[in-house]
């Protein structure tokens, strides 16, 4: 099991996504110059405590996140504040909320 590496291309920059297999699950998110979009599995309150702009998403299909594709597609699930001042909601994509993030 190795990790997966990929730039993604968003509205004012790139982004890295990566996905770090974990056992029977992946660790997966996209960073970007301003914060960050995971899995579930990212804690974006501890995130905010730093004033890191995180956010995570839910599957639009499946059960789970487990590719970066999941990621653009999935839908903001939750975000903490230091996200919302970048126009993060609940609802809007994960490619979009990066965009805002680019």
């Amino acid at each position: 099991m190795h990790m997966i590496e990929e730039t993604i291309l968003l509205r004012n920059s790139e982004g890295k996504g990566f996905v770090i297999p974990l056992g029977m699950i992946n660790l997966v998110g996209v960073v970007t110059k301003n914060g960050m979009v995971g899995c579930g599995a990212i804690d974006v309150a501890a995130l905010n405590n730093f004033a890191y702009a995180a956010a995570k998403v839910r599957p639009v299909t499946g059960t789970s996140i487990a590719t970066i594709d999941d990621i653009l597609s999935g839908e903001i699930k939750e975000s903490n504040d230091a996200a919302r001042k970048y126009g993060i909601i609940t609802g809007m994509t994960g490619k979009a909320a990066l965009d805002l993030l680019s």
